[in-house]
């Protein structure tokens, strides 16, 4: 368990695949457009190339409309964007420096001053992040703004920007059988691609597992297509025949020639944007960054391999630490066992994780802590900014 690190987070390098179903009468394997590393994120770009294998699509009669309608596919081969489908569309690459990898995927500009919306995943476990807007080239560093991991939304602004052409939002919906075009950062090559298609049902609602076969976030009432949604395009927008944002690109079925994509409604994503820009945490939004205390804990401690014979008090134990991260400046060491925040006794790592998930970059608190040899200490440590949650 990584705690004041990164937030959550799947397994090694591979995809993170998606259960799909519709209504639960039967279900498809699909993944977020992007493979991601330990802690999160968009496509890891390196591996991409390598060839994931991922689980066969399983599609079919669970899939349609609430009415239960549908219609043919009519999805087409993935093309250049032409320059009136970059317009409004950022690429977006993320470091993940304590995963020692690059993620991307893409974005969409919401307002001239270089107001970002893009999906949670996209960033999650980033360190820096840097936005193109592929219509002119212009390359921004790009702060976070809010996160909603639960609906997979991120909102991103970009420093010093002006003058931006921001894409054109239609709320009004879609309906089945209407024509689409899924436009993102495809492999995560820097390059917008557009694939066509049309949409085959909505309302969908996806529980996110990894390789592993660990439950992630369920999302729901997405607009399923039929379009080529790849790796990269998460964040990317899923525009009408009339070239308006109705969707954001967000999961795809793995395996198989015929790819369903996942996209969230516009409406419901500028209803998180919204809150985000109310400025308060909710439940599912958080503002800004997370605090960071910059330790990994053994997720479970009485059997922790660093539990010592003279240190067998509850507690939340530290199976590694960041260098120069607010925890080392403290003292703290691989095999220290975290027992309290200001006077308040930590029985195990989650609760450690909960009392940080309350606390702001730079805020500070009083740690104590025994270490392997028994020994009993503390220390004030102020929290800093840590990667996207």
């Amino acid at each position: 368990m990584l705690i004041g690190l990164a937030a959550g987070g799947v397994s090694s390098a591979g995809s993170t695949e998606v259960a799909a179903s519709s209504g639960g009468s039967s279900a498809s394997t699909a993944v977020y457009p992007g493979s991601r590393s330990a802690f999160g994120g968009g496509i890891t770009v390196s591996p991409y190339s390598g060839g994931t294998t991922l689980s066969p699509y399983s599609g079919g009669s669970g899939y349609g409309s609430s009415s239960g309608s549908s219609s043919t596919s009519t999805a087409t081969d993935a093309v250049a964007a032409s320059a009136a489908q970059t317009a409004g569309v950022v690429t977006i690459t993320s470091d993940l420096t304590y995963e020692s990898a690059t993620s991307a995927g893409t974005g969409v500009v919401l307002t001239s001053d270089g107001m970002i919306l893009t999906n949670n995943h996209v960033v999650e476990g980033a360190t820096s992040i840097e936005v193109t807007v592929e219509s002119t080239g212009e390359a921004y560093t790009a702060r976070v703004v809010g996160t909603d991991a639960t609906n997979d939304i991120a909102v991103l602004q970009l420093e010093d920007a002006s003058g931006l052409t921001p894409a054109t939002l239609d709320t009004d919906g879609v309906a089945v059988g209407d024509a689409v075009t899924a436009v993102g950062n495809a492999g995560g090559t820097g390059d917008l691609v557009a694939a066509s298609g049309t949409v085959t049902a909505l309302g969908q609602s996806i529980t996110t597992q990894s390789e592993a076969g660990i439950s992630g976030e369920t999302l729901s009432g997405l607009i399923q297509v039929d379009a080529d949604i790849v790796s990269g395009d998460s964040g990317g927008p899923l525009v009408d025949s009339e070239g308006e944002v109705v969707g954001i690109d967000t999961a795809a079925s793995s395996g198989s020639a015929d790819i369903t994509g996942f996209a969230v409604p516009i409406s419901t994503a500028l209803d998180i944007v919204a809150t985000i820009e109310a400025g308060a945490d909710t439940a599912t939004v958080e503002i800004g960054y997370p605090a960071f205390l910059g330790v990994a804990l053994s997720s479970t401690a009485s059997t922790s391999p660093y539990r010592s014979a003279v240190s067998a008090a509850e507690g939340a134990v530290v199976s590694g630490v960041v260098t120069d991260g607010p925890a080392a400046e403290a003292g703290l060491a691989t095999g220290d066992t975290i027992t309290a925040v200001n006077g308040t006794a930590i029985a195990s790592s989650d609760a450690l994780s909960a009392d940080l998930a309350q606390r702001e970059p730079g805020e500070s608190v009083t740690l104590t802590w025994t270490d392997t040899a028994g020994a009993s200490h503390s220390a004030e440590v102020t929290l800093v900014e840590g990667p996207v949650a």
